[in-house]
């Protein structure tokens, strides 16, 4: 048997600009540089995931539906989520609708980073409750 797998703790998303997608997930998301191995990638981190930006020529137009259908961010309260969402609205973005309470006690929102991809923030209890037990500090 294989050792247990953590989660999906990196992701890599190709995109057509670098410059306005890093600006959104660090000013915006509020994730920082981790590394920048040449002009055309870059990683970033909330602290304790990955999400690398890679340039592709030839990449389909924005909001073209693909295999990924959204990249979620956690908060631990449903009060975070209300935040997050007024602080989107802020910075200029218009999300995709009002944060609700989902029937399994989550509640999140969905919104676009600048090449359309879509986003949720939120927040739910089960996997916070995992994430404290096994010690990660949120």
């Amino acid at each position: 048997m294989a050792p247990r797998a953590y989660g999906l703790w990196h992701l890599a998303l190709n995109v057509r600009a670098l410059e306005p997608m890093e600006r959104f997930y660090v000013d915006v998301m509020q994730m920082a540089v981790e590394w920048r191995p040449d002009p055309e990638n870059v990683y970033l981190s909330s602290g304790f995931d990955n999400l690398a930006l890679h340039v592709v020529e030839g990449m389909p137009p924005p909001g073209t539906l693909g295999a990924l259908d959204h990249l979620g961010f956690f908060v631990e309260t449903h009060e975070d989520v209300d935040a997050w969402h007024a602080h989107l609205v802020e910075h200029g973005f218009t999300p995709d609708n009002a944060p609700r309470t989902h029937r399994d006690g989550a509640r999140s929102f969905y919104f676009r980073d600048p090449e359309e991809n879509r986003l949720q923030l939120l927040c739910h209890p089960p996997i916070l409750v995992a994430a404290k037990q096994a010690g990660l500090k949120l």
